[in-house]
């Protein structure tokens, strides 16, 4: 995002000067009555705008000091999460259909079919529909069924050893494949879902935000 996140984490960039984050937030079905926020960057921005209730949900917010990967962002919530919960990116776009659908399960993940899925983690499903791998951004994906960063999890992800993906950080979708070879995991196909990873896709977002309010 080059400049537009000098002052700003990428979450609350704005389109039609609302956060990318609000409309996220704005999606969320009544079942789900509390939010947590995993913050770093600039974190002050995201707490100042949103405080500690929104419509009626508690906001809590959990700090992650050592950017060690999703995987370490999600253990983080190891003494705050309820029994399930559901983990979205803060800087993608989703469908309200499919936030609703995927909390009908134990343990999921949302996919899509991207026309460059060597750009992001692709998927191996079973012949039940159920996740087998997620093998990050490789150069030759045997399909075009990518990770959407949209998961519903339980606590038995906290009795996994996180995956370690290089850097000094750890994988949640690797981790969650870890837990595929246990658990049945059900993988759900997006209505809709817009990735925002360069100011290109910021500028295109307005166009994405009518479809997805539809």
């Amino acid at each position: 995002m080059m400049k537009l996140t000098n002052n700003t984490p990428k979450p609350m960039l704005t389109i039609k000067s609302k956060p990318i984050l609000e409309y996220k937030i704005d999606l969320l079905p009544a079942d789900i009555t509390e939010i947590i926020f995993v913050v770093n960057y600039k974190k002050e921005q995201i707490i100042d705008y949103f405080g500690n209730f929104l419509n009626g949900r508690k906001i809590t917010y959990v700090v992650q000091e050592n950017l060690n990967g999703t995987g370490g962002a999600i253990n983080l919530l190891k003494n705050v999460a309820d029994e399930k919960f559901a983990v979205m990116m803060g800087d993608d776009l989703y469908h309200k259909n499919d936030i609703e659908d995927i909390l009908k399960y134990e343990l999921a993940i949302l996919i899509h079919e991207a026309e460059y899925p060597s750009k992001f983690g692709a998927i191996k499903i079973d012949g039940g529909g159920n996740l087998i791998d997620v093998i990050e951004k490789t150069e030759n994906p045997e399909n075009n069924l990518v990770n959407t960063g949209l998961y519903m999890l339980n606590r038995k992800f906290f009795d996994y050893d996180l995956v370690p993906i290089g850097n000094r950080e750890f994988g949640l979708p690797q981790t969650l494949a870890k837990m595929a070879k246990d658990h049945n995991i059900k993988v759900l196909k997006a209505r809709f879902w817009y990735p925002i990873g360069n100011p290109r896709d910021l500028q295109k977002a307005e166009e994405a935000i009518r479809r997805f309010y539809i």
